[in-house]
């Protein structure tokens, strides 16, 4: 299981000044965000111009990358995002299901959309993947089991946040077993209460919130899920460095000891 920090925490600051706190605090990769208004560290209308120097930056820090997010479903920025992680080696494309929850007519529509685009991720290579968000068409544990069982190729997976599941009601320690077999990737951060935002910054850091991430955690030892789990914590790009690299250290502090003590009483049974 690899740790790493979606780059979006430091949207305020360019590439290579988060590789190089991404490293510091002690992950072994990154998430790269293309999230077009919100955080753009890879152009996807230009990457190509971008790939070297941002391979460069990710193996000088000793980095690797572990997954990209465009959140988007706009065919186009895919195609892109697509051939970038093929060339630049990033395995993993995270999107959100758009759409209006409770909306059949949006659900048709988004699957659709997400089936296609699975199919064309499995031409280069690479894994699409969704995850339950509050408020779109995807966002509880039963409807991502629907969009499982509509889409079926091996090129899309779950992208399981604790935060919106938690948010949605239902407690993702218990919701992950259903999926977990479909699961490719983790965006984690915590929260405090059930409102529709994850709150603020610091709130979002691993272990300050109210949602059960030990429980959580151990459910994956358990399950033996192998992928990527990487933090991400949004509404950061206003915070200066010291408060954006508190929290992303205190998130890996809580995480790898957490992971570190799961393993040791995984491996005395």
């Amino acid at each position: 299981m690899k740790l790493g920090v979606n780059s979006v925490l430091y949207g305020g600051f360019d590439f290579a000044t988060a590789a190089k706190h991404i490293a510091l605090a002690g992950y072994d990769g990154v998430e790269i965000s293309a999230i077009k208004g919100m955080c753009e560290h890879l152009e996807l209308d230009r990457w190509k111009a971008q790939a070297t120097e941002l391979k460069e930056i990710v193996d000088a820090n000793g980095l690797e990358f572990l997954s990209m997010e465009v959140a988007s479903l706009d065919e186009e920025r895919l195609l892109h995002a697509f051939e970038a992680g093929a060339e630049i080696g990033i395995p993993v494309i995270n999107v959100g299901p758009g759409g209006k929850s409770g909306s059949e007519e949006d659900y048709q529509q988004q699957i659709a959309k997400l089936r296609s685009m699975a199919e064309k991720a499995e031409a280069y290579g690479v894994t699409l993947c969704v995850k339950a968000h509050l408020g779109q068409v995807i966002d509880n544990t039963t409807m991502t089991l629907r969009a499982l069982e509509d889409i079926q190729s091996p090129a899309f997976g779950i992208d399981m946040d604790p935060s919106h599941i938690f948010r949605a009601g239902e407690e993702p320690e218990k919701e992950l077993l259903p999926v977990l077999k479909r699961m490719k990737h983790i965006h984690i951060r915590d929260c405090r209460g059930r409102q529709s935002g994850p709150g603020e910054p610091a709130n979002q850091a691993c272990g300050r919130g109210d949602i059960q991430l030990y429980d959580y955690c151990k459910a994956l030892v358990q399950g033996n899920y192998n992928g990527p789990v990487c933090l991400e914590v949004i509404g950061a790009n206003k915070l200066d460095l010291p408060a954006v690299q508190t929290i992303a250290a205190e998130s890996y502090g809580y995480l790898n000891a957490t992971f570190q003590a799961l393993y040791r009483q995984t491996a005395k049974v």
